[in-house]
């Protein structure tokens, strides 16, 4: 009674918005969180320096798995980052970390972004395969146009857990160039959960920076060079045994665009990109270490994608040819007590090179003015070979028959229908996926999970897995009131798990046993979502949304990470220069937890938030500040997706200035 008492009296704002309306081709089944450009993102949001992190959980599609105060990993229809993509303006990337301490979110800022474009299931799989859905990450830049330098400062000040911030960016464009930089530092202490308890090993130290340049050289054509280079230290993880000394992403790529003179063809992009990422996890500062380990890991991927879009009469086309090669390579060193011992070594990630080629295909058929269908396609080969030989041969041992390496064949089909007349609209679809084990699925070795306390070997005999999936959604529109729910179904068969076998013996002291990635033969997961918002004036608005997800194997049992119900409530208040929300958000209990995958219940909890924003303007000069109190009432609680339930922040207040001259 507690939580629907607080939703019924808060609320605040979702800071995600709907892709823009068009009537007249079929829309995706995505949502989209508009981060914002530099020069506006302090008008937009709730806490305008918030991390990518904190953008992504306002999101009705997303949740994010916590294991400490940064890099958090996101979730996509209750799927983690194994069934799902994501990207940074098309780029693949892969993360360094057996861990997953370094999603790739965590390697931008929400200065350097406009919006986040999340698609659920096979429409999100243009720049490759996936089963839950993909998050692209789309960069903000200028455009060509009159002669214009633009300057920016941001500074921001947490009280929780003594979180500095600072930024700037400088930006200039002109009829025939554009330069974007943009830079921010963030350096954060423990934060304290409810009732002043501190978190140890929570603090975290970034810099990252951003530079894009586009040259126009005819009035069809573009060249664009960009760069972003992000380094994490000092980052601690609270719910892991270890934290990390570095994390470190060099990520470049160039661009050529072209709108062809052609009455069919309306745009041709082509991008070739490289990135590496350096990541060192170190258990030097713990206390009570029973044997000191050293585990760092390396990614690094060339990659390149060519994707233009056509019009002939009632047919929208486009195609995506794209390509990458990845080399991951993770390590760990333990360092006996006793010096006269050796040191022992091992690959957990034995050194697996991966070369994808695909094709992706996708014709959105106008029917009429109020109707459509959307027909996509894709095809890609997917290649893993292990290059190093002691690697091969330590995984030898489990697979006696294992080849250095293997290819697969990976496909995709999907169909959307939409019908929009008046103040209703509706849509339905069905697909059909696959994707290939990760790396850590396929290859890794005697990697440790602390929440279930096993060792994880992989099985480069897996299949691949398969998802047959259903979607369907309702939407109704007026003047002053918007509602829409949407459902999901994935039926998901060999879904790729790890099974304990109890012959084997555990490498990781205190670990309760090893378990090796085998497949089921079915999973099923379930979401729906509503989501609603009512004017109550021209300035007053209120926002309820609610989310409910169910996961099962093909035993019964529930599968892990799946969120029970959940709701945000909001009330917002907007003028030119000012503007005031109140927020309510929380969950109801977990009781439907994956017990036999070593997930335990969670109870429920409801918080409270507030924030107000006034925007000074001074000749040309804007200053915008916004504070605000998250957790108002300093409740303690934790998550379902709180990894070995570490308890989030109590009371935080606070405050972000932004300056645009």
């Amino acid at each position: 009674m507690k939580n629907i008492s607080l939703l019924l009296l808060c609320s605040g704002f979702f800071s995600y918005a709907q892709e823009t309306k068009d009537s007249l081709v079929p829309k995706d089944l995505k949502e989209v969180i508009v981060i914002g450009k530099k020069t506006q993102i302090h008008e937009k949001q709730s806490k305008s320096l918030a991390t990518i992190d904190e953008f992504l959980d306002k999101g009705s599609k997303v949740d994010l798995v916590k294991r400490g105060a940064y890099a958090w990993e996101p979730l996509i229809n209750s799927m983690a980052t194994e069934r799902t993509l994501i990207t940074i303006d098309g780029m693949r990337i892969f993360g360094a970390c057996t861990d997953k301490m370094d999603p790739i979110t965590s390697y931008v800022e929400v200065s350097n972004l406009s919006e986040a474009t999340i698609k659920s299931g096979q429409q999100g799989s243009c720049f490759g395969s996936t089963i839950g859905g993909a998050i692209d990450l789309k960069r903000s830049q200028n455009r060509f146009g009159d002669q214009q330098w633009d300057f920016a400062l941001n500074t921001g000040f947490e009280t929780n857990n003594r979180q500095k911030i600072v930024g700037s960016s400088v930006n200039y464009a002109d009829s025939t160039y554009y330069l974007d930089t943009d830079v921010m530092f963030r350096e954060a202490d423990n934060y304290a959960a409810g009732n002043n308890r501190e978190i140890l090993y929570s603090q975290f130290r970034k810099l990252n920076f951003s530079g894009t340049a586009g040259f126009k050289f005819f009035t069809n054509k573009l060249l664009e060079a960009s760069v972003i280079y992000d380094k994490a230290t000092d980052v601690g993880y609270p719910a892991l045994p270890m934290d990390v000394s570095l994390a470190e992403a060099l990520i470049t790529s160039l661009k050529y665009v072209v709108i062809p003179k052609s009455s069919l063809v309306k745009d041709w992009e082509t991008k070739v990109y490289f990135n590496t990422i350096t990541h060192r996890m170190d258990d030097t500062t713990r206390p009570s270490v029973p044997i000191h380990m050293d585990m760092p890991g390396w990614s690094k991927t060339f990659g390149m994608y060519s994707k233009a879009t056509a019009v002939k009469n009632r047919h929208h086309f486009l195609a995506n040819f794209n390509a990458f090669y990845n080399q991951s390579v993770a390590e760990m060193t333990m360092y006996p007590n006793d010096p006269n011992e050796n040191l022992m070594f091992m690959y957990t990630w034995p050194d697996v090179r991966t070369l994808y080629t695909g094709l992706f295909a996708e014709d959105q058929w106008v029917f009429n003015c109020h109707s459509g269908l959307k027909l996509s396609v894709s095809a890609g080969s997917h290649t893993n070979n292990v290059a190093s030989d002691f690697g091969l041969q330590s995984l030898q041992i489990f697979y006696p028959e294992m080849s250095r390496q293997k290819t697969r064949f990976l496909k995709s089909i999907a169909a959307h229908y939409n019908y929009h007349k008046g103040e209703w609209e509706y849509g339905f679809g069905l697909g059909y996926g696959e994707r290939a084990p990760s790396v850590s699925e396929g290859y890794g070795f005697y990697l440790f999970n602390s929440s279930d306390r096993f060792d994880y070997v992989g099985n480069p005999n897996l299949s691949n897995e398969k998802s047959i999936e259903t979607h369907a959604f309702i939407g109704f529109k007026k003047e002053k009131i918007s509602t829409k729910i949407s459902s999901s179904f994935f039926r998901i068969s060999d879904y790729i798990i790890g099974t304990p076998d109890v012959s084997l013996v555990p490498m990781t002291i205190g670990a309760s046993g090893v378990k090796l990635y085998t497949a089921l033969s079915y999973a099923t997961i379930f979401n729906v979502d509503w989501n609603s918002e009512i004017a109550l004036s021209n300035s007053l608005k209120w926002n309820v949304g609610l989310l409910y997800s169910l996961g099962k194997d093909s035993n019964g049992n529930n599968l892990p990470l799946i969120n029970p119900l959940s709701y945000k409530t909001a009330l917002t208040f907007t003028k030119p220069k000012y503007n005031a929300a109140i927020e309510c958000v929380g969950n109801t209990a977990q009781t439907r937890y994956g017990s036999v995958y070593g997930e335990t219940n969670t109870a429920d909890f409801a918080l409270l938030n507030a924030n107000f924003g006034y925007k000074w303007v001074v000749f040309s000069s804007k200053l915008y500040t916004k504070i605000g109190v998250e957790n108002v009432l300093d409740a303690y609680y934790t998550t379902y997706s709180d990894w070995n339930k570490v308890p989030r922040m109590g009371r935080n207040i606070f405050v972000n200035l932004n300056f645009n001259l």
